[in-house]
């Protein structure tokens, strides 16, 4: 399958791309290029121009300070998989980074990208949302930032505005005596997430529940957040009967998301299920 044709743009700086998107509102941006070129082949987009990002240099590494962790939008996911600066402030970023596609897709598809496509089968979008990652924008109007709560909208559709581009996301660094996990239950064909659970605990000095994360990736129309299953876990001894009650009691999935691959009904069962085994790998890491 060959895409319709299009223009190609490699601006060097961050202005320039914004300046190149907004003087042609149907351009679209690349960044790895493993979510929009395949469907540009098969003809379900079709930009007149292409914004290639891939090389401007602020979009790109990793870094710590001020106890947060910030990441370029061109990062690689091999790059965060395998960041030694991303394992020790945000484990479960790396881990889930570790899981999306093969290696050669690792070593392409960007952080910016990922998130920015909102594709619900994906591995970040949930990931960055159980962070509470703070997005960092530049469009026409100048930079701003806006949570992941508030990031995504729908299926592939974000809060980002017509010539906006997602430079980089800033994830605070874990906390003490807190632990993580990232479990998915994949198509096999694609490796995308049927069900993903990414889960975070953190446990007081009695050893009792302090706080907690679940979100699920797969399972609706865009990255869900239980956080009724967090709130109930918070003060609880995260026994395997206490993770079970409150995933059981407290789970909700609304208009659960169905294909040709899985009903709906079946993915908000597995969701159960790996939301239970994601909290109790968690807890066991965060007791270490």
């Amino acid at each position: 399958m060959i895409p319709a044709q299009f223009d190609y743009h490699r601006p060097e700086t961050i202005s320039q791309a914004v300046q190149l998107l907004q003087s042609n509102p149907d351009a679209k941006v690349l960044a790895g290029g493993h979510s929009l070129v395949p469907v540009m082949k098969m003809r379900l987009a079709d930009p007149s121009a292409l914004v290639d990002i891939g090389r401007i240099a602020e979009l790109k590494g990793i870094s710590r300070s001020n106890g947060s962790l910030r990441i370029g939008a061109t990062t690689t996911y091999y790059e965060i998989a395998t960041s030694d600066a991303v394992k020790a402030a945000a484990p479960l970023l790396a881990e889930a980074a570790g899981q999306i596609g093969d290696r050669q897709v690792r070593y392409r598809g960007t952080i910016g990208g990922n998130i920015s496509h909102a594709d619900p089968a994906s591995d970040l979008p949930a990931t960055v949302l159980a962070l509470n990652a703070t997005l960092h924008i530049s469009g026409p109007n100048g930079s701003r930032t806006i949570s992941a709560a508030n990031f995504f909208v729908d299926l592939m559709t974000t809060a980002l505005d017509p010539g906006e581009i997602l430079t980089a996301v800033e994830i605070p660094a874990a906390s003490a005596h807190s632990g993580s996990a990232y479990l998915k239950f994949e198509h096999p064909a694609s490796g995308y997430a049927l069900c993903g659970a990414a889960a975070i605990v953190s446990l007081d000095k009695g050893g009792k529940c302090s706080a907690a994360r679940l979100c699920f990736n797969g399972v609706n129309s865009h990255a869900l957040d239980a956080a009724s299953v967090a709130a109930a876990l918070v003060g609880s001894d995260l026994s395997d009967a206490a993770i079970d009650a409150a995933v059981d009691g407290h789970l909700t999935v609304p208009d659960p998301m169905g294909d040709m691959f899985a009903s709906g009904e079946y993915r908000a069962q597995v969701a159960n299920v790996y939301g239970k085994r994601a909290l109790k790998l968690a807890r066991d890491r965060a007791r270490g």
